[in-house]
């Protein structure tokens, strides 16, 4: 298991495979129909493993939709927590999306769950890298996973202003004459301290966004923005020019849906790694200009 700092992961890895990240969301209605056949293993490691040997080498960042895996039951479970194992290990940056939020005494279980490894009370099974948090119930309510953050030099993204429809029915709603999502950037960005380079408390800030995800990196001018929506949210590549700040790696951009997702289930394995492929190019040289 990768015990690299959360920081350096990106640095390096972003570096050396740009800022992509892979979206791993098991929906079977969206995969091809070869992933069904029965040889005794549950079809979701079978994908799992699939996207995994397909993006080695070519992407540095994996992100794991925790609810799909969930939904899949106990196998859903065993694959997710054999997926981070393995993508650790070949160096991946692993993320959790789990956009886990709630009262300090869970907060900390939840730390405990994601960010904590087995040699300090952890139970290793889910361990990431970094983990998607969700600010609503207040500050204190942070403190929890930003405190073991830190001790175990982990990453957290805070959602800020989101990339769904719906997001600013409360994100862009003003409070004491400033945004909602301003005042979650100035706690996200408070959490850095007199800390130099890249903050590793980030944030999610949609792509589909540009004007907001402007005004909002200004206020967070060394924080890591992981920036949803391109691909089958309709997010425009060239509205990541307003996410990007000064530092190799201050923004990350996953495509789940887009890179995963056929409307021809009867695709061949050896067509379906040869899409993913050209697709991730296409991704990779879209956020490149």
């Amino acid at each position: 298991m990768s015990s690299i700092p959360w920081v350096e992961i990106v640095q390096d890895n972003a570096a050396r495979y740009t800022e992509l990240v892979a979206g791993i969301d098991p929906s079977l209605m969206d995969v091809p129909a070869f992933f069904e056949e029965d040889d005794g293993l549950p079809w979701i490691g079978r994908f799992v493993d699939f996207v995994l040997d397909t993006i080695e080498g070519q992407v540095g960042f994996v992100k794991f939709q925790s609810a799909y895996f969930e939904a899949c039951g106990l196998s859903g479970l065993t694959a997710l927590s054999l997926g981070m194992k393995r993508a650790k290990a070949a160096g991946i940056g692993v993320i959790l999306d789990a956009k886990r939020g709630d009262i300090g005494a869970t907060a900390t279980a939840y730390a405990r769950a994601y960010l904590t490894p087995a040699s300090e009370g952890g139970s290793g099974d889910f361990e990431a890298d970094c983990l998607t948090v969700n600010p609503l119930m207040g500050p204190d309510t942070l403190e929890p996973f930003v405190a073991t953050a830190k001790r175990y030099a982990k990453g957290l993204f805070v959602l800020c202003r989101t990339s769904n429809p719906g997001a600013g029915w409360l994100q862009d709603k003003m409070t004491g004459n400033r945004l909602i999502s301003d005042h979650v950037a100035d706690l996200i960005g408070g959490f850095a301290g007199d800390q130099e380079g890249l903050n590793p408390i980030g944030a999610v800030i949609g792509a589909t966004v540009p004007h907001e995800g402007r005004r909002l990196r200004m206020l967070l001018p060394r924080s890591i923005i992981l920036a949803p929506g391109l691909g089958a949210q309709g997010g425009d590549a060239g509205s990541m020019h307003a996410l990007r700040g000064a530092q190799q790696g201050d923004l990350l951009v996953p495509v789940s849906r887009g890179l995963t997702r056929v409307e021809d289930r009867g695709i061949s394995a050896a067509a379906y790694r040869d899409l993913l492929l050209e697709r991730i190019t296409a991704f990779k040289a879209a956020i490149a200009h």
